[in-house]
């Protein structure tokens, strides 16, 4: 019985990184032994068993066969028979598909250590094909390292979208990727790779259609629609802006491809177009429910938040209402996170002042400080405290300019 570690943590460890998770692979081990030295048991289609004092996962070592469409089509076999280098080369990436013993040396059959050092993304084998998710966790690691992926690699991936086997991947493996690959360091080359290799337009049309659609080119120096997103987005990783912000930065802009060409350049409806679609991409990628409001909400409201300081106090409260800012202020700063980056997500404006931020946060503070309830007891009518409550707000937000 012999004891690897594999994956992530020696690609991790090799590179000088941090490692989080620490995966085990182990040789020439039946079930029974394991359970024998008080392993727990906890794989469902392949064992897998916790380590009964550190909880680490410990799998036996295994080969893979496909066996119907799908991440789950697979068929396992596990025996002590199985080598280390046959459970190595079931892996999805060659800097993924690396050992280390408990000296310390490295085991590496497929040259996982020199990619590393070329910085490329190369898979294992032709059984990479076999599993659709690997191109989206292929791109998420392009996020993460800011790796390029090997020639061979991608046309393998675009093979695997023409053959429809990217049809066969399940909503909730789509979003769990993605939104892993939103959170890393330059969300933008994923979407890169993912377009690239044609899977984009199969999972997410609505964003594939941002690319080709022009902007006005006096507010966006980018022009295309695809390019300015991607910089909101690298800007939302930069600040490290939370999930449900920079979801909400890559859709704020799904209606300019709904919108005719003709209109384009005055966005006339983009908000409205958008909404639907942005609901429509949430729901079929079973999207949590926080990042699907704000995603609609900065979908709608991003352009007139733009324009704050030019509203007036009727609307602004209007706006402020709508976003349910006085019983959600945290969901409305986030809202303001997502438009900050909208502003500045465009070439030569990184840095560009935003005071409509700003001047939003001044104006919730103004209407926080209206006590409603001593409104409504000065009002004779019940009928009329709704309208009484409303007229204080917007005395109050009077004095906004006069801060």
């Amino acid at each position: 019985m012999q004891f690897y570690r594999v994956g992530g943590a020696v690609r991790d460890r090799l590179l000088g990184l941090p490692v989080q998770d620490v995966d085990w692979v182990v040789v020439g081990a039946t079930p029974e032994a394991m359970v024998a030295q008080g392993y727990q048991p906890v794989g469902k289609d392949f064992p897998v068993f916790l380590h009964p004092r550190t909880h680490e996962e410990y799998a036996l070592a295994r080969t893979e066969r496909k066996s119907g469409h799908g991440y789950k089509g697979f068929t396992v076999f596990a025996d002590p028979s199985v080598t280390l280098e046959e459970d190595l080369l079931r892996r999805d990436l060659t800097i993924n598909a690396m050992a280390e013993d408990a000296e310390g040396n490295i085991i590496d059959p497929y040259h996982g250590r020199a990619d590393l050092a070329d910085r490329v993304l190369r898979h294992v084998s032709p059984a990479f094909a076999e599993d659709p998710v690997r191109i989206l966790r292929l791109a998420r690691f392009a996020a993460r390292f800011g790796f390029a992926v090997a020639p061979e690699t991608m046309t393998l991936m675009r093979e695997m979208v023409a053959s429809g086997e990217v049809d066969h991947l399940v909503p909730e493996r789509v979003w769990q990727e993605i939104s892993r690959g939103l959170m890393e360091a330059q969300p933008s080359i994923m979407f890169g790779i993912l377009r690239e290799s044609g899977a984009l337009a199969r999972i997410a049309p609505e964003i594939e259609a941002l690319w080709g659609v022009p902007q006005r080119a006096d507010y966006h120096p980018e022009v295309d629609t695809g390019v300015h997103v991607m910089l909101v987005l690298d800007y939302c990783a930069q600040q490290q802006y939370p999930l449900a912000v920079r979801w909400a930065a890559l859709c704020h802009d799904l209606g300019k491809a709904a919108t005719p060409p003709d209109i384009l350049p005055r966005h006339i409806g983009h908000e409205a177009r958008g909404v639907p679609l942005v609901e429509a991409l949430c729901e079929r990628l079973r999207v949590p429910v926080d990042c699907r409001e704000l995603a609609v909400l900065c979908c709608r409201e991003h352009t007139l938040v733009h324009t704050a300081e030019q509203l007036r106090t009727s609307t602004l409260l209007d706006l402020l209402q709508r976003c349910d800012a006085l019983r959600r202020p945290v969901r409305f700063t986030q809202l303001l996170q997502a438009c900050l980056a909208d502003a500045r997500g465009r070439t030569g404006f990184e840095q560009c002042a935003y005071p409509q931020h700003d001047y939003l946060v001044r104006a919730l503070e103004l209407v926080q400080a209206v006590d409603a309830g001593a409104v409504a007891r000065q009002c004779a009518e019940k009928a009329r405290i709704p309208e009484a409550v409303r007229q204080a707000r917007l005395s109050a937000l009077g004095a906004i300019g006069k801060c």
